[in-house]
Parts: C-alpha cells; sequence; structure tokens
C-alpha cells in the first residue's frame, strides 16, 4: 500500500482504539513497528492478524501475491524485536517466522478462513511467509492506550465487542462443520473474557468497594454476572471441544453468550464508568488477553 494510504490508517486506528473503515473495516488489524533491515528507522505498517491460539497472533507476508517479500517482513528478519499495537494495548514481541509443518498447517488456517490468500499464493512463485508474534513479557502492567480507568474499561469493552461482531460475522461464512481458525478465534475470546473477569474480581472490585461503599449492591450484581458469563463460556468451550463441532450448535452458544455479555457490560459502564472518571482514582490495570 503506498506510503500516504498507510498513514491515513494509523492515524485512524489510533484515534479510534483500532477501529478503522474503508479497505480494512471489519478485518482484525494490528499495527506493526519494526526497524529498518538497512536504514535501522523505525517503521509502521498495518498489518491483518489471526489468532494462534496460544496468546501469540499471526501475520502474512503476502504483499498481495507480489513477487517479492513486503519491506516489513525483510525488517523483522532482520530486527526480530518489534512493537505490536492493537488498539487498546501496546507491547513489545518476538518475530518468529514459521517454516515448514507450522508455517503450512498456519497458512492452512488462515485459507480456510480467507480464500483470498490462496489466491495471493496463486499469483507469486515464493512461499508466502507466516509470521508469529510472541509477546514479550514485560513484568508490569500493560502499556494501555487510554488516559483514564473509565476510557481504559471501556476500550477492554469495546474490544470484546468487535471481536464477537467479527466472529460471529465469521459463521456467516462457515460452512456445517466448525473450522480451524474460527475454532481457534472462540477459544482465544473465551480465554480473553475469564482473564478479565479475573482481573477485574481480584483488583478493581475490592479497591472500588473499599473507596465506594455505596457500590456494594452493583458490584455484587456484576460478580454474579462474571459467574454467569463463565457458565456460559464453559458450555461453549465444551461444545467446541467436539471433534465434529456442528456449526450452528456452536452459534447458538456464541449468541447466548453475546446477549449475556452485552447486558453486563452496559451495566458496568453506566455504575462504574463515572467512579473510575473521578479525578485522582487509579487502580491497577490487571494484564488482559484480549490482545
Amino acid at each position: 500500500m503506498p506510503n500516504d494510504f498507510n498513514q491515513q490508517v494509523i492515524e485512524e486506528f489510533r484515534a479510534n482504539s483500532g477501529e478503522v473503515g474503508g479497505h480494512f473495516e471489519g478485518a482484525r488489524l494490528l499495527l506493526l513497528t519494526t526497524t529498518g533491515a538497512r536504514s535501522g528507522e523505525r517503521h509502521t505498517t498495518p498489518v491483518g492478524y489471526y489468532h494462534d491460539g496460544d496468546g501469540s497472533v499471526l501475520v502474512i507476508a503476502s504483499a498481495g501475491g507480489a513477487p517479492q517479500h513486503p519491506d516489513w517482513f525483510h525488517n523483522l528478519v532482520a530486527h526480530p524485536h518489534v512493537t505490536v499495537e492493537t488498539g487498546v494495548f501496546t507491547y513489545d514481541a518476538k518475530a518468529e517466522v514459521l517454516r515448514g509443518g507450522a508455517r503450512d498447517a498456519a497458512f492452512a488456517r488462515a485459507v480456510e478462513a480467507d480464500s483470498g490468500w490462496a489466491e495471493y499464493q496463486a499469483r507469486t512463485s515464493r512461499v508466502i511467509p507466516v509470521v508469529a508474534l510472541h509477546e514479550i513479557a514485560s513484568g508490569g502492567p500493560p502499556n494501555v492506550n487510554a488516559s483514564s480507568m473509565g476510557e481504559y474499561v471501556k476500550a477492554i469493552h469495546d474490544a470484546f465487542r468487535r471481536e464477537l461482531t467479527l466472529i460471529r460475522g465469521e459463521f456467516d461464512q462457515a460452512g456445517s462443520t466448525l473450522g480451524a481458525q474460527l475454532r481457534i478465534n472462540c477459544l482465544t475470546f473465551c480465554q480473553g473474557l475469564h482473564n478479565h473477569h479475573t482481573g477485574e474480581d481480584i483488583a478493581m472490585f475490592p479497591f472500588l468497594a473499599d473507596r465506594h461503599p455505596e457500590l456494594e449492591p452493583a458490584l455484587d450484581r456484576l460478580r454474579e454476572e462474571h459467574e454467569r458469563i463463565a457458565a456460559l463460556i464453559a458450555e461453549l468451550q465444551q461444545v467446541i471441544g467436539m471433534d465434529s463441532a456442528d456449526t450452528e450448535n456452536v452459534r447458538a452458544e456464541v449468541e447466548r453468550l453475546t446477549t449475556a455479555l452485552e447486558a453486563h457490560l452496559t451495566y458496568e459502564e453506566e455504575q462504574l464508568i463515572p467512579v473510575l472518571d473521578v479525578p485522582n482514582e487509579s487502580v491497577h490495570r490487571e494484564a488482559d488477553p484480549t490482545r
């Protein structure tokens, strides 16, 4: 893509917590910052990604099927230490170019999810690389792209909403049997939601209960909703875990979870954001694998 196009996408991405329109609307998108193989300068590029099921994400160096690898791929081969922006989080990662069977399996999942990858491969004689981006643990709280705790909570919630919208759209394109990448997307979402709610239960809710006793009824309700949502997550994971999971059965569980989660997120925002946005109100921001 031309640099001016990329810059427009980058600016929109950063201004809207990862949500963009136009060419990338409705796609999983991140900003990948690499170090120039020759120049040593930092370059940021919008790229699509897939979940990899182990907390890492995959990016594909297709360049639209061009005969040469994209510049960002050459950069990360020379300098594997990269920076990833998700719209909510920014973190350092180590880039690993997948080889052999690992590359082929990951690319096959991508093709299953979107046949356009196969079309790109057919246009070129090069083997299109697949790269895993492994987060480098910082040892501290995550770098969250928010100026207040209320903004942080809303950004996290909106990330869950966007991911659910993407997953539900993927079901519209799925066959009768659940595809491997869609299975990974669902399980990754479940794990991220579980970890987020666990973090709220052990950090944010006790903090608010101590500072704001008047919130106890709302916090009790939110804790109960966490338990109900955890049960829905367990049911979804059980259906997904079946060897020949039926797409419609999984979709039904996703819809049940979506309905309960949206009501929960809306209530939490109504009750907690006004308090969290009070000046000098701060709480430890738990690590959250929606990244």
